[in-house]
């Protein structure tokens, strides 16, 4: 697990080759959510684990870096090799500027 800030997650984002995890809460959703990224609550991730892939690379989102730390954990130790919290998560990308949808 490493954790990356909202320049190396932009760039990650722009090369299209990871998945990125959304784990807050529905009405943060509600606030933007990065293009594509799915939606899973961190209390439901580990309903959800048995469905990704194991060999996929994933960044870990949440509002400020907190929760997807957690989760970034949470998948490591479920045995995803290649997982990535974004440290800063939705605040910095909000104020960079980047697009949601």
């Amino acid at each position: 697990m490493t954790n990356e800030t909202v320049d190396q997650i932009y760039a990650r984002y722009e090369a299209g080759n990871d998945v990125f995890i959304d784990v807050r809460q529905p009405e943060e959703w509600d606030e933007g959510v990065i293009p594509g990224a799915k939606k899973i609550m961190l209390a439901e991730l580990p309903d959800h684990l048995d469905t990704l892939a194991k060999d996929a690379s994933y960044v870990m989102v949440c509002r400020s870096g907190g929760r997807s730390g957690r989760a970034s954990q949470m998948m490591a130790s479920s045995g995803f090799s290649q997982v990535t919290n974004f440290d800063g998560g939705m605040l910095a990308w909000y104020d960079a500027g980047h697009p949601t949808d």
